[in-house]
């Protein structure tokens, strides 16, 4: 077992990586106490073969007790298109790296989204795919540690590596699989979204997007608006969990009850004690304030036109039945190629859902377009739902 602690060490076992088809990857973080993920361990493992260098080296990198070493390295390799990157459920590593280095991994292979369009499920577990593939169990002891603290015991290194080992051979069996059936295309589709700048950056002016209501008020969405920005960039700029300012239920009562002094917020029910200390208080009373004096013209726009879609419930389960034949017939897991929303809205006649673009059309939308335009139907012989021509 190797610990990597200085940027010498990472920069000759990357430079080792650049010289393979492939380099698996994972990372332990904490995430409890603040807004951005601290990175704790990263662990790397290369293939294992007959050929000449292939023994299948695993490391670990330790940013933690190694302070003053660089990722460059590690960013440099990421940039190397001849080696593949990969990771297993990767969203929350690749923030990470984007966060803190400004880059993605390419080219990059996430076993989720690949097993997910093999016909192991949705977001199959990677202690799942150890067990069907690697024909391994996993030693699941040191799966809730603190990675921040040192030293690490020799069980939660064992434990971090068995993360990159196991995943060479899950990796070389999702690869050939995705070979044979021809879905490369839809994995590379879905990580589009992965390595998309987009996918992690949160903008305070967009923030109350995330906040469920069902209240249509313009008004009471502008203090919503007005409370999430306040929070998001608050959290952001303290690097603080959300929660840690003023949950969601919170901010909802806050914009019911229009505080406007430390006394009202004293007699929020659901705002925590963080949330009452000066600068926080102070932040949520401006939020109110630019709430209530927003023009009406600039206040946010109920999403209408959705909850005032007029579903076809006839249509929509044969949606339903023709998803479902199409996912058995696939080996897919139907909440991959469309959800429930997602029927609804194809039944009320839109046509900008994602189950309608990219692999999906393939799979399913574009026979979906000709079931609601009545160019096909659905026969049932047996157990088998057939699609018929019209």
């Amino acid at each position: 077992m190797r610990i990597i602690t200085t940027t010498d060490a990472l920069a000759a076992f990357c430079e080792e990586a650049r010289r393979h088809d492939y380099v698996t990857i994972d990372t332990e973080f904490l995430r409890e106490r603040t807004y951005w993920s601290k990175l704790c361990l990263i662990q790397m493992a290369l293939p294992v073969g007959p050929g000449p260098g292939t023994t299948g080296q695993a490391v670990l990198v330790d940013p933690i007790a190694g302070a003053d070493m660089s990722m460059q390295p590690l960013y440099d390799l990421f940039g190397h298109k001849h080696t593949v990157k990969v990771f297993h459920a990767a969203r929350q590593d690749l923030e990470i790296f984007f966060v803190e280095g400004g880059v993605f991994p390419e080219p990059l292979f996430d076993t989720q989204v690949a097993a997910m369009v093999c016909g192991f499920g949705e977001q199959v577990g990677y202690e799942t795919l150890v067990k069907k593939i690697a024909k391994e169990n996993l030693d699941k002891t040191s799966r809730f540690t603190d990675w921040s603290r040192r030293p690490l015991s020799v069980a939660q290194m064992d434990y971090a590596l068995c993360d990159v080992t196991h995943l060479r051979v899950i990796y070389e069996y999702l690869a050939a699989a995705l070979a044979r059936n021809g879905r490369q295309m839809w994995v590379e589709e879905e990580l589009q979204v992965l390595t998309n700048p987009a996918t992690y950056t949160v903008h305070p002016d967009d923030a109350w997007l995330r906040i469920k209501t069902r209240t249509t008020s313009g008004r009471f969405l502008a203090l919503v608006k007005e409370l999430a920005r306040f929070r998001e960039d608050y959290s952001q700029r303290q690097n603080v969990p959300r929660a840690r300012v003023m949950k969601d239920d919170a901010l909802l009562e806050l914009a019911s009850t229009r505080p406007t002094s430390y006394e009202d917020l004293g007699r929020s029910r659901l705002l925590q004690r963080e949330g009452r200390k000066s600068d926080i208080a102070d932040g949520i009373l401006a939020a109110v304030k630019a709430g209530m004096e927003m023009r009406p013209e600039d206040m946010p726009k109920p999403d209408l036109a959705r909850e005032q879609m007029q579903v076809n419930p006839a249509l929509a389960d044969l949606l339903r039945v023709l998803l479902k034949a199409k996912s058995e017939q696939l080996g897919v897991a139907p909440k991959l190629i469309a959800s429930a929303a997602d029927l609804d809205a194809i039944a009320a006649g839109e046509r900008g859902v994602e189950a309608l673009r990219g692999w999906r059309a393939e799979a399913f939308g574009d026979d979906a377009l000709r079931l609601c335009r009545g160019e096909i139907a659905l026969s049932a012989k047996g157990n088998e739902v057939r699609v018929v021509v019209l």
